[in-house]
């Protein structure tokens, strides 16, 4: 029978070898005599000793244990990074810490306390702050996802900004729409903040004054549900205008400004992820407005529901999964090979997927590079 009672210290005592003998046998590691080595069985199998695992873990400094930190859980978003990350620690015998800081006053504090206890730690940007990461570091192999880390931290993350850019111009040329706003926080993620320069930038090469601020809202569908109610608020312009490709969005907010009406709602709604675009075009659609005839709304990620809803939603697809699964190949690597040089920074590439939502038609919907 196990009994956590007893000590290393006493099985060497009772087998007459010392506590170095006895590790050795219960982990099947150097040279014991059969003598000595059938006496520690003996007083272990007599005692019911069991090893213990923390102890184990910290002298041979592996645990089998990864660590995974994020702000929060809800949207497919991180359902997607954690499929990911199982991936690999799956068949390399690592099981999978989560860890949801949801931004909490001692985010870094229970971070450091997590990495005691894993054999690497990968943190989703933004999450904790650099100091703490630097700490984090000095411990335990780390990676940031989605993210920049300091220093040598290294980092996995998709491309952003260029895509965005892509995104935007399309919008801004292809279709001819004018009067685009940005519905996300650049303050709340990296990820969003490059986006938002991305958005920036595709006006600036053109010519065209962007919008002086984003709307700055959350990352979930409630939130552009809010947006929605922000942007098409009652007295917003709602005609239906001729706009090429995506119908009127273009011209209908013209025609309120020069009529000296109310706001005119947007020509389009760019989204930072599309979690926020499908909660505006349920706020759209509930309020009579067609998409993409009278408004054009775009995402950021390409999450399954992009492709099923109706008009499919125009997006960047983002590899999700591979980020988490190449993060993870770091933290493997890195615990295997204690000492060695820190791993190189990962961009992984991103594409921009046309669907109906912009005013591409339907059964015309491509993704482009």
């Amino acid at each position: 029978m196990s009994n956590s009672r007893v000590t290393v210290r006493e099985i060497a005592r009772l087998a007459g070898v010392s506590v170095a003998t006895v590790s050795r046998v219960s982990n099947g590691t150097g040279q014991v005599s059969p003598e000595m080595r059938r006496r520690v069985l003996e007083a272990i199998e007599k005692h019911g000793y069991r090893p213990d695992h923390l102890g184990r873990a910290l002298a041979a400094r592996r645990h089998g244990a990864l660590g995974l930190v994020f702000p929060g859980l809800s949207g497919p978003y991180f359902t997607e990074l954690i499929q990911g990350f199982e991936s690999e620690a799956m068949p390399s015998r690592s099981s999978v810490h989560i860890l949801c800081t949801h931004l909490r006053e001692d985010s870094d504090a229970q971070v450091l306390e997590m990495g005691r206890r894993v054999d690497g730690v990968a943190v989703v940007g933004g999450t904790i702050s650099d100091g703490a990461l630097g700490r984090l570091a000095q411990q335990t192999p780390v990676v940031v996802i989605a993210g920049e880390g300091p220093g040598d931290v290294p980092s996995v993350r998709a491309e952003n900004t260029a895509s965005m850019a892509a995104l935007t111009r399309h919008l801004l040329v292809d279709h001819q729409l004018r009067d685009l706003v940005f519905v996300g926080n650049p303050a709340g993620s990296p990820d969003v903040t490059r986006r938002w320069t991305g958005f920036l930038d595709a006006h600036r090469s053109l010519g065209l004054a962007p919008p002086a601020a984003p709307v700055p809202v959350g990352l979930q569908q409630a939130d552009g549900v809010l947006a929605a109610e922000r942007l098409f608020r009652p007295g917003t312009g709602t005609g239906t205008g001729t706009g090429s490709g995506s119908g009127a969005g273009a011209g209908a907010a013209g025609g309120a400004a020069e009529s000296g009406a109310a706001p005119a709602r947007p020509g389009g709604v760019v989204c930072a992820n599309d979690e926020t675009a499908l909660g505006v075009l349920v706020g759209a659609l509930g309020r009579g407005l067609r998409v993409p005839q009278d408004l054009v709304i775009t995402g950021f990620d390409d999450a399954p529901m992009a492709g099923l809803v109706t008009p499919g939603l125009t997006t960047v697809r983002q590899p999700v999964r591979e980020l988490a699964a190449e993060a993870a190949r770091v933290l493997l690597a890195a615990a295997a090979e204690p000492g060695a040089p820190p791993a190189p920074d990962l961009l992984l590439t991103t594409e921009l997927v046309l669907r109906h939502s912009c005013g591409c038609p339907a059964d015309q919907a491509t993704s482009t590079p």
